[in-house]
């Protein structure tokens, strides 16, 4: 007797290492979870320039930091988490803006990307991280979290658009607008989905696992989301990585009775020998 449905996962044909260099960039989800990969010691650049919410907005954040010749972070792996197609454009000049700086609302316009259009951003931002690195993979993701101010049926429109243009991203990825030259000759690794809208909506479908405000997924939820996104997509060395660093985190995070007493001291002198020959180990 099953009392739960369970997303099932498909997994890549790669897997990240211990030593990958990771980016996310996107809604408060991409936060959440790029907090958890850079608590957890991997090396990782969460949302350089802020939140991005919607697809155009995270092209802007990818064109930002690549912006400079010779970037000394080039990520192996990129995660993309869409959270809306509502943009607002600044109307004096018709640019969609990624910030509206607390400036008075009568100066923007909101509007709603079209499946196409949030295809061609994704598409571009695709061709970006490929033009950087050619052998980088990408993860795309929706965000669980529902916006109340568009109404819910509204909110279901909206992820319904950056689901419909993440599924073309993956599978046309071939009409991007600029191919690199170095790409012509062999294939890159298409972009892979991981099913984060659907395991809160279908999986973890109770209120049990969201936060007060009803709309955002518990910690509990992020932590479960967390763990599956680890069975999917770590592979056995990163996993092992996870088992050696956790109680050396457990020990640095100890909060004792007497932080003078000569006994702490000890403790925490061994902790800090640990995570030298930890990082010694894996080169961080």
């Amino acid at each position: 007797m099953k009392f739960r449905t369970e997303v099932s996962i498909e997994k890549p044909n790669w897997q990240i290492e211990p030593t990958d260099r990771l980016l996310f960039v996107g809604s408060c989800f991409a936060t959440s979870m790029g907090q958890r990969f850079a608590d957890n010691q991997f090396c990782t650049v969460v949302n350089p320039y802020g939140t991005m919410y919607n697809p155009v907005s995270i092209l802007h954040t990818l064109q930002r930091l690549f912006a400079t010749p010779n970037q000394d972070y080039v990520p192996d792996v990129c995660f993309l988490t869409l959270g809306t197609n509502h943009v607002y454009r600044l109307k004096e000049t018709g640019e969609i803006v990624d910030n509206c700086e607390k400036r008075p609302q009568r100066l923007f316009q909101e509007e709603q990307l079209t499946v196409a259009q949030c295809t061609d951003a994704l598409h571009e931002c695709v061709s970006l991280l490929r033009n950087m690195n050619p052998d980088i993979r990408i993860v795309l993701t929706v965000s669980p979290i529902r916006y109340a101010k568009y109404g819910f049926h509204g909110s279901q429109l909206s992820k319904a658009t950056l689901l419909l243009a993440v599924e073309e991203t993956k599978s046309q990825p071939s009409n991007l607008k600029s191919q690199p030259s170095n790409l012509k000759s062999q294939p890159s690794t298409p972009p892979y989905y991981f099913p984060a809208y659907e395991i809160v909506n279908d999986e973890l479908r109770d209120y049990r696992f969201y936060a007060p405000d009803m709309l955002h997924p518990s910690e509990q939820a992020a932590d479960y989301i967390w763990l599956r996104l680890q069975e999917s997509l770590l592979s056995k060395a990163s996993r092992q990585f996870l088992d050696e660093w956790r109680p050396i985190q457990q020990a640095l995070n100890h909060k004792p009775f007497d932080p003078d007493s000569e006994t702490y001291k000890q403790f925490r002198e061994q902790a800090n020998q640990q995570l030298a020959l930890f990082r010694a180990k894996y080169g961080l």
